[in-house]
């Protein structure tokens, strides 16, 4: 790779993240991804603090669109770094198992699921449910049961990688599915599986809850010229401008320069009029710096 190239990467590197990680990411998991999209996707990595190198975070490109998937390592590290922990169990059911359920309710008024029984022999037969029961101090166990039925989808998705996966290595994939799912809500990680982040064509904006954001974001040039939008972009230009408007009120950033310093600190790929997935990029980075304003608003009123 040409020197200027690995310059370029520089501030793309975070943590244990190298730039040479990053060059080994850029011509691994990030080569289906042009140079804009691969910048935006370290840009998230580094604002989530999640290492592409450790199967934490990868980028994939579909429709011209990128996607950002966080894999399950992701969400166990996150849990670790949360008060409590106390680990997780994580099974499948097959048919010729032995599997009892039932629902309790506790002293809080709410009920909670507990597994009475769950033996086995062999031969097992066909997997036909699992679960997994996420462990915290002080909280009662949560714990996620799925059919079958409920992830079989992922099996005919006509995502060809999504499907090979999960057609090749289904127990593996059901499992970290399940396992995503119950420490997210026994942690409250809002960090969701995947992503989808505006490139091409007109992708609807939908704001995502982010948590454990570390406040180092930034986001890095971008080497090429925005271009002209189409005529059919413009009405989703202006509602990403109006969206963008709304942000900058719940950041409590007033009009006039300090909204234009921010864009120029936080978003300096904009040169003159931004296009569409210059303004979606932006409005991905305005949550997650919202995120951060909550959490320090909720800390302020903690220790008052």
């Amino acid at each position: 790779m040409a020197t200027n190239q690995m310059i370029s990467y520089q501030t793309l590197a975070f943590g244990e993240l190298t730039q040479q990680d990053v060059v080994t990411v850029r011509e691994t998991i990030g080569k289906a991804c042009d140079e804009s999209q691969f910048k935006l996707f370290m840009s998230i990595a580094k604002s989530a603090g999640a290492n592409p190198v450790m199967n934490e975070i990868y980028p994939a490109v579909r429709q011209g669109q990128l996607t950002v998937q966080f894999g399950v390592d992701f969400f166990v590290r996150k849990a670790k770094e949360s008060e409590g922990y106390r680990g997780y169990d994580v099974q499948l059911v097959h048919e010729q198992d032995e599997f009892k359920m039932h629902q309790e309710k506790g002293e809080d008024n709410e009920y909670h699921l507990v597994i009475d029984e769950h033996s086995f022999g062999f031969p097992r037969g066909k997997v036909i449910g699992g679960y997994c029961t996420a462990y915290r101090e002080g909280k009662k166990p949560f714990t996620v049961v799925m059919e079958v039925d409920e992830v079989d989808h992922f099996r005919k998705s006509n995502i060809g990688m999504q499907k090979t996966m999960w057609t090749n290595y289904f127990n593996d994939m059901f499992k970290k599915h399940m396992v995503r799912r119950a420490l997210k809500a026994a942690y409250s990680l809002s960090f969701e599986d995947e992503t989808t982040v505006g490139n091409e064509g007109v992708p609807e904006y939908k704001p995502q809850e982010r948590k454990d954001i570390t406040p180092n974001h930034e986001v890095i040039d971008s080497p090429k010229k925005p271009s002209k939008p189409e005529n059919e972009d413009i009405d989703a230009i202006d509602e990403a401008k109006t969206e963008m408007v709304k942000k900058f009120e719940r950041l409590g950033i007033p009009k006039g320069k300090a909204r234009t310093e921010y864009i120029e600190k936080n978003a300096r790929d904009i040169k003159g009029e931004p296009t569409l997935p210059q303004l979606l990029g932006l409005l991905e980075l305005m949550d997650m710096h919202i995120e951060m304003h909550d959490a320090q608003l909720d800390d302020n009123d903690e220790l008052e």
